[in-house]
C-alpha cells in the first residue's frame, strides 16, 4: 500500500481558485491509480477526477469537468488537484486515494488519506 497527505484546502470565495496536493510515500506510486474523491456533510463519498499511472489520461465526475484538473509528477510523488470557478457546491472534505486498476469505485481505491476540507464562500 502507499500512504497519502493531502494539503492545500481552505476558504474561498465563489469563482476562486485553490490547489490541492497529495504527497505520496512508498517506492511503488507510479503502479498506482491515483484520484480524488470528495464527501460534503450528510453526503455519501463521490468520486470527482482520476488519473492514469502515466498521467496521460484522465477521468472527470461530470460537476467538475473543465473546471477542476486533476495531474501527477510521479519522480516527486505527488498528486494535484487544480480547482478553478469554485462553486458553494464544490465545498466539502477532498480525500486522495490510490488504487492498482484504473476505476472510480471508491471501494476499489485501498489506500486513502486523512482529508483536507475545502469550503466555497457564496
Amino acid at each position: 500500500q502507499v500512504q497519502l497527505v493531502e494539503s492545500g484546502g481552505g476558504l474561498v470565495q465563489t469563482g476562486g481558485s485553490l490547489r490541492l496536493s497529495c504527497a505520496a510515500s512508498g517506492r511503488t506510486f507510479s503502479s498506482y491509480t491515483m484520484a480524488w474523491f470528495r464527501q460534503a456533510p450528510g453526503k455519501e463519498r463521490e468520486f470527482v477526477a482520476a488519473v492514469t499511472r502515466s498521467g496521460t489520461s484522465t477521468v472527470y465526475a461530470d460537476s467538475v469537468k473543465g473546471r477542476l484538473t486533476i495531474s501527477r509528477d510521479n519522480a516527486k510523488k505527488m498528486v494535484y488537484l487544480q480547482m478553478n470557478s469554485l462553486k458553494p457546491e464544490d465545498t466539502a472534505v477532498y480525500y486522495c486515494a490510490a488504487s492498482e486498476i484504473f476505476t472510480r469505485v471508491a471501494s476499489d481505491f485501498g489506500s486513502w488519506g486523512q482529508g483536507t476540507q475545502v469550503t466555497v464562500s457564496s
